[in-house]
């Protein structure tokens, strides 16, 4: 990829949007995204520095093991029902080139809890919110490489089988699950609320 053909992280930051038709074509090598999520990791803020997210990098067929096991346990959800739209939207996340799953770990929520007892029920709070800001960071850095994404939320459903499938720690906790690949459909237009009604500035 050239340097031309990249987007810069102010753009990326105005031009990250959830991008649901995408490829297996990444127009990036797979190593380029296990750095983004390795740096993540390592530079995304956390409450009390508690360093307490995980993440899961799926390509190929762990990735398809993932969404053939998010059908296999939402059949079981709807029984007869119509499922004709769920499996749309699981075929859709099953083309991508693979998926980030992001968890916390909720030994060290539990550890700041015993630490910090004057915090103890803000900390799961806090921890989600850490797990949303690696979540932001991770979706701005893909668009920096001209890489799509989407976030879902399949747990609890799939959490068991999950952890089964990918040898996951019984104290991690799964809260997102983010598909990516190569941008097949850009999103649609988005509207905006006015920034006035939303913000004030106060002693400027």
């Amino acid at each position: 990829m050239s340097k031309e053909s990249l987007v810069t992280l102010q753009q990326a930051f105005d031009e990250r949007r959830s991008i649901y038709a995408l490829g297996n074509e990444l127009p990036v090598a797979p190593q380029a995204i296990v750095n983004i999520a390795e740096r993540v990791l390592l530079h995304t803020p956390s409450s009390f520095n508690s360093q307490s997210s995980r993440l899961v990098v799926l390509f190929g067929a762990e990735h398809q093991k993932l969404w053939d096991i998010a059908e296999e346990k939402l059949r079981q959800a709807v029984g007869d029902g119509d499922f004709s739209g769920s499996k749309q939207k699981l075929d859709g996340f099953r083309a991508a080139a693979g998926t980030v799953l992001f968890y916390e770990d909720k030994n060290v929520t539990k550890s700041l809890q015993q630490q910090f007892a004057l915090y103890a029920d803000k900390f799961p709070v806090w921890a989600q919110q850490t797990s949303a800001m690696h979540q932001y960071a991770m979706w701005t850095e893909l668009r920096t490489l001209n890489v799509g994404a989407n976030l879902q939320h399949y747990n609890p459903l799939v959490d068991e089988d999950v952890a089964k499938a990918f040898s996951i720690p019984d104290s991690w906790e799964l809260v997102a699950q983010m598909p990516f690949g190569n941008i097949v459909e850009p999103a649609g237009k988005k509207t905006y609320q006015p920034v006035n009604e939303r913000m004030k500035v106060l002693g400027l």
